[in-house]
């Protein structure tokens, strides 16, 4: 059969926060089950571009497909009129190995799935009723965090905080008025995390700002800015005094990822982690114990995420006949 070409708009159309959280749950279950492959992840440097691209693969067993992902962030890109993120998804038969489709995603499957991946650690380590949910960085990544959270927790008011107050205001005020909630714009990152019971740090930032002085007891922490071993977004104390650390992935995150930082300061060891996010998915082992409880998720972004979304794309276009054929010549 021939492949299918499926354009951003198309996919747009198939898949949403709340399929995206139902095919990361699924496929972070299957990882602590030892039920997926995911090899490591290769990241091309570009430094006189400002460029970053990252590559996936995975597959999830008994799925049809396994896939290979590609994601850039070029940060001069605005500066041409360009967007500063960039994707592809290849999804191939699992059975012959036969190109089966072309996912033209331009970032918003990366972006839809880690937002999931945010969700999912909200639902399992945050307390059921949360009054208010602290979001720092206004960039994509901190509007997809709160339109899937919002698929699992209802706070009664969000306060976000972003280096440009004038990010911050339009992100408030689109925010109110997508999803209908309280969002304040607040002047600081420590405003945004003081009494909140759940915190989302979404920055790409390569110096630590979230310190712990600023969290109380019960909150929970979901930072997902650091995808490479210079970005950091919360100090090693914050992960060595948690309750519960919990991560994506443990080869992944002690090599990026706040892990990283917190082993390599000597504030945990590896033995100290409480669960792979997986393993809680699964029902290995519990999530949130008690309301007092402070957790963390380190989040660095793993390519079973990426399978599982593409997969659940590409099944729902071929049943409803969607995208474009693609003939070799």
């Amino acid at each position: 059969m021939a492949p299918t070409l499926l354009s951003e708009q198309e996919i747009r159309g198939l898949i949403g926060p709340g399929e995206a959280l139902d095919a990361v749950r699924a496929a972070f279950a299957a990882l602590a089950r030892e039920q997926a492959e995911t090899p490591a992840v290769i990241i091309i440097e570009i430094p006189e571009s400002r460029g970053e691209v990252h590559v996936k693969g995975a597959h999830l067993s008994g799925s049809p497909y396994y896939s290979v992902k590609f994601a850039s962030v070029f940060e001069d890109n605005p500066a041409m009129g360009l967007p500063v993120a960039g994707g592809l998804v290849l999804a191939f038969d699992a059975q012959t190995g036969c190109l089966a489709g072309v996912l033209l995603e331009n970032g918003f499957l990366t972006d839809l799935r880690t937002g999931a991946a945010g969700a999912l650690a909200a639902d399992l380590l945050a307390r059921r009723e949360i009054e208010q949910v602290g979001i720092i960085g206004t960039g994509a990544q901190g509007r997809y965090q709160l339109a899937a959270l919002l698929g699992v927790r209802r706070p009664r008011r969000v306060l976000v905080f972003d280096r440009s107050a004038e990010a911050a205001a339009a992100y408030a005020a689109d925010m109110r008025a997508r999803h209908g909630i309280s969002v304040s714009a607040v002047e600081s990152a420590q405003a945004a995390v003081e009494h909140s019971d759940l915190v989302v740090c979404s920055t790409p930032s390569r110096e630590a700002y979230l310190r712990l002085e600023w969290v109380s007891a019960g909150t929970h922490i979901t930072a997902m800015g650091s995808d490479n071993p210079a970005k950091q977004e919360l100090f090693p104390e914050v992960l060595g005094l948690a309750d519960k650390v919990v991560v994506d992935s443990l080869e992944q995150c002690l090599s990026k990822g706040e892990l990283h930082h917190a082993v390599e300061r000597g504030v945990l060891v590896p033995a100290q982690v409480y669960a792979e996010l997986g393993e809680i998915a699964a029902g290995l082992k519990p999530g949130r114990t008690s309301e007092s409880e402070i957790t963390v998720a380190d989040l660095t972004g793993i390519g079973a995420q990426d399978t599982a979304v593409a997969g659940r794309v590409l099944r729902s276009a071929l049943a409803a006949g969607m995208g474009t054929d693609l003939m070799w010549s």
